[in-house]
């Protein structure tokens, strides 16, 4: 369950992590009395669940009320990444002297959970650890030992010095939402140092489906949904949206998981996980092919099968009549059970599958890119 960050910055505050002012509304009205009563300048950023709404032009500042309410009504109602803006959170803006990056995630080959932290917030985690790793810290944290200060000492090693003790306080009540919450994800991005201390000027939260009941998530479950999330679940696939270019398509979320690594690696950046999961029929598959080609930003689809249980041509049938007509370049890596039949049926529909898994992540990659 993926939350707002309205949601994500409630549940911030009344664990004692500071956030600026700021005020939910639904109206440009509602903007402009908000920036009145928190002054200006503001900062009014569209509440949905998607990720890049900066770069996608969800996140404006206003210097005066009349301006707020100009920019909410233009906001309100506009779509970001497919979904659509119902709502505005306005904060007060501030003065920020650095910015941080701190989130826990769970490490599933250590189960547990694992600290990350950057002193260079503000921008996609992924592509500082890419670009600079050593701007990038990890520290897991075994369960049964629990939070040890010696570990937050190491995973702010490599932070500003005047700001580590403020960090380690951050960290201590970020933890106990993760634990609290059964996140999968808690992250601030940024973290914001400034005259006033660190503020957190992001706020994503990502619980677990399958929490415990507790009294903390009353109110939460209808929280906000990618449309397309909600349509694959609806189907009984396994989708995540993603923020890249190359759709993926997999049996089995090893595969799947697999074949984002190897788009990585070859250059290219991932638009979704999808797993159709094991004996998909060729229904399935076309359901599938249909959501992942409307996710926003998707220049390409690959579609990469082991088949086992899973039939290679009732797989193929679904891409060939999902693809007819797509305008967008289709990569299949098919193999196993029937896998000469699937070969055929992928022919006749004028598609040439590739012989590796790595063959067609550099494929992707390179069509994602506009290379022939």
């Amino acid at each position: 369950m993926r939350l707002l960050e309205w949601q994500g910055r409630e549940i911030f505050e009344r664990s004692g992590i500071p956030v600026p002012p700021g005020e939910l509304v639904r109206t440009p009205e509602g903007a402009r009395g908000a920036a009145e009563r928190l002054g200006c300048p503001v900062v009014l950023k569209a509440q949905v669940p998607i990720g890049g709404r900066g770069k996608a032009g969800g996140i404006k500042k206003a210097a005066r009320p009349e301006e707020a309410e100009d920019i909410a009504r233009r906001l309100l109602g506009a779509e970001l990444g497919g979904v659509k803006v119902n709502s505005l959170l306005v904060v007060r803006a501030v003065d920020i002297l650095s910015e941080h990056y701190l989130g826990i995630t769970v490490d599933r080959s250590r189960r547990s959970g694992v600290f990350i932290y950057s002193p260079s917030g503000g921008m996609d985690i992924e592509e500082v650890a890419k670009t600079r790793p050593d701007a990038v810290a990890r520290e897991p944290v075994p369960p049964l030992e629990g939070l040890s200060l010696f570990r937050l000492r190491r995973l702010f090693s490599i932070a500003p010095t005047h700001v580590r003790k403020e960090l380690m306080n951050v960290a201590q009540k970020l933890f106990q939402v993760f634990l609290s919450y059964e996140a999968s994800l808690v992250e601030i991005n940024p973290l914001a140092e400034t005259p006033e201390g660190l503020l957190a000027l992001d706020a994503k939260l990502i619980i677990d489906d399958d929490h415990r009941p507790g009294d903390q998530f009353a109110g939460l479950r209808e929280a906000a949904e990618d449309p397309l999330e909600a349509e694959a679940k609806a189907a009984g696939l396994s989708y995540v949206g993603l923020a890249g270019e190359v759709g993926i398509i997999g049996n089995g979320a090893g595969l799947v998981m697999a074949t984002l690594d190897l788009v990585s690696q070859a250059g290219g950046r991932p638009a979704n996980f999808l797993d159709i999961g094991g004996g998909a029929r060729a229904e399935r598959v076309k359901r599938a092919v249909e959501i992942v080609t409307r996710a926003p930003g998707v220049r390409v689809l690959f579609v990469n099968v082991f088949g086992g249980i899973t039939r290679c041509d009732e797989v193929a049938r679904g891409i060939a009549e999902a693809t007819e007509g797509l305008p967008l370049p289709v990569v299949v890596r098919l193999t196993g059970t029937n896998e000469r039949q699937g070969r055929e049926i992928l022919a006749q529909a004028g598609l040439v599958p590739v012989e590796t898994m790595e063959e067609g992540a550099v494929r992707a990659v390179a069509l994602a890119k506009g290379e022939k």
